[in-house]
């Protein structure tokens, strides 16, 4: 079977035989979207065709985020390349591969960065065969606009790691661009996403409206939380407000009372969750598991995978006093999780010390991709979080705080702290500080430990301006790093046409 496209060069290795109706999206609790069968021959003219056909194709679009390329190329380099991660695993696994996101040595053949660009211009591609083909099919209008618009919140998502990661990227959104599509300019692309975005809020439905069996599928909130991350980046403080209390004013949302279910299986689909990647314990993105955590789970005994992301010693230190969410975060050597003590890697370090004697690393894991079970299997049914909502609380104080009402900020900033105290005064107490550039640099911090190893903190430093301070000992340069660079296959297929990021 195959899927007949024109694309441009410097793409055309997105294009999958069959990727529109083999791959599926995973909700936590339905087995629809696994139960549709193949089709047979599809191509560009021929598909979709039915009512069918367009749930097909929307669910293709959803499949892209369990694609292990669709996380920054299969691991998770943004956390490495921030303060708060090491590579991990033993010391010479993915040396060459990883070892140049720790140091900010990468180049423009790094490892990683072509899957990532090439899975994120997939989702691209998906999205825009629903968003072209399906109001041709005679259906229901309703269902027709809430494909479409389902569409169009995903490939916002997608051209917002693009344009994070990569500043103007070529825009694609028809099915026949041209042969060479060039840079768009880094405004063009926020001003598709904002337009994607808007037009899913209006149409998509609250998360109580949609059914258990579509749990999973975007929702209004979903797409204002991201509007408000996206106004944030660019430092629109007034709209990142608006959208963010939006999301907070809609009754839809809370934090869990235990700060573990934000991102732990308990909390799947909860009231915390704002939108995630569902998935299943099967091996395998066709049988509907997700990668993410397998990659990151504990190395050695007992063996849940391959041990990268290592929280590091700056991000412990970096805790205040029994702040429980370091605990929550981190897996030491010696913990019991599941009933089975954590021994780790035989051939990874306990300790890692410097020339002069200092320690620079411990064996440690990311808690928060840990999943119960006896095998590595299991860690594919990891529930990715995208967005969940003390996220969104802490956005909310920060463009509160951004718009001189720092007093307001200071609600939702102590909302996220109150639950991480869980009921114990002696604790996080309560942010009082209402000067707006003392308070910016509290809220950063509570982002660092309430986010901590979600993927977030390399983007803070970045859009916050602090990444050359922060980093710059880790070996980050300004006017540099701040963007990845371009895959090199695709700037030598472009034939020139993609011109290569700065001081690469």
């Amino acid at each position: 079977m195959s899927y007949k496209m024109n694309f441009p060069q410097h793409i055309r290795q997105i294009v999958k035989k069959g990727a529109l109706v083999l791959l599926v999206l995973v909700p936590f609790a339905c087995q629809d979207f696994l139960d549709i069968s193949p089709q047979g021959d599809l191509t560009q003219a021929s598909f979709p065709q039915s009512a069918a056909d367009a749930l097909l194709a929307t669910n293709a679009a959803y499949s892209t985020l369990r694609n292990w390329s669709y996380h920054s190329g299969g691991y998770p380099i943004l956390d490495i390349m921030s303060d708060d991660a090491r590579k991990g695993s033993n010391p010479n696994d993915q040396l060459p591969t990883l070892g140049p996101f720790d140091t900010f040595t990468f180049n423009t053949t790094a490892d990683g960065l072509d899957r990532w660009w090439a899975a994120l211009y997939e989702g691209v591609k998906r999205a825009n065969v629903v968003i072209e083909k399906v109001p041709e099919i005679a259906m229901e209008q309703a269902k027709i606009d809430l494909y479409v618009a389902e569409a169009r919140f995903l490939r916002g998502l997608f051209y917002f790691d693009l344009v994070r990661a990569w500043g103007g990227v070529p825009l694609i959104t028809t099915l026949t661009p041209p042969l060479r599509a060039a840079r768009a300019s880094k405004a063009d692309v926020y001003s598709l996403i904002e337009g994607d975005l808007s037009f899913a809020a209006g149409i998509l439905p609250e998360k109580s409206e949609v059914a258990t069996e579509d749990l999973g599928r975007a929702t209004k909130g979903a797409a204002k939380a991201l509007l408000a991350r996206v106004y944030l980046f660019q430092g629109d403080f007034v709209k990142a407000e608006s959208y963010a209390l939006e999301v907070i004013n809609s009754g839809q949302y809370d934090l869990e009372p235990d700060f573990n279910d934000a991102f732990g299986e308990a909390g799947e689909h909860g009231v915390e969750s704002v939108f995630e990647i569902g998935a299943r314990r099967n091996e395998g993105t066709n049988n509907g598991g997700n990668q993410y955590s397998n990659v990151q789970g504990i190395r050695g005994s007992p063996n849940r995978g391959w041990g990268f992301n290592r929280p590091s010693i700056d991000l412990m230190n970096s805790f205040e006093n029994n702040d429980p969410r370091m605990d929550a975060t981190i897996i030491f050597l010696g913990d019991v999780l599941g009933g089975v003590v954590t021994i780790g890697d035989g051939t990874t370090p306990d300790e890692t010390r410097d020339a002069n004697g200092n320690l620079i690393e411990i064996e440690t894991y990311n808690q928060k991709v840990w999943t119960e079970g006896s095998n590595t299997i299991t860690s594919w049914g990891h529930n990715r979080r995208i967005v969940r909502y003390a996220d969104v609380l802490l956005m909310a104080a920060e463009a509160l705080n951004e718009n001189n009402k720092s007093a307001q900020a200071l609600t939702y900033l102590n909302m996220v702290r109150a639950r991480s105290r869980g009921g114990n005064a002696s604790i996080l107490p309560d942010i009082t500080v209402t000067d707006k550039n003392q308070l910016r640099e509290l809220i950063i911090e509570e982002r660092r430990h309430e986010l901590a190893m979600e993927g977030h903190r390399f983007w803070d430093l970045v859009r916050t301006g602090k990444a050359p301070e922060v980093l710059g000992p880790l070996g980050f340069v300004a006017g540099k790093h701040e963007l990845l660079p371009i895959p090199q296959t695709e700037v030598d297929l472009s034939e020139g046409t993609l011109g290569q990021n700065p001081e690469y």
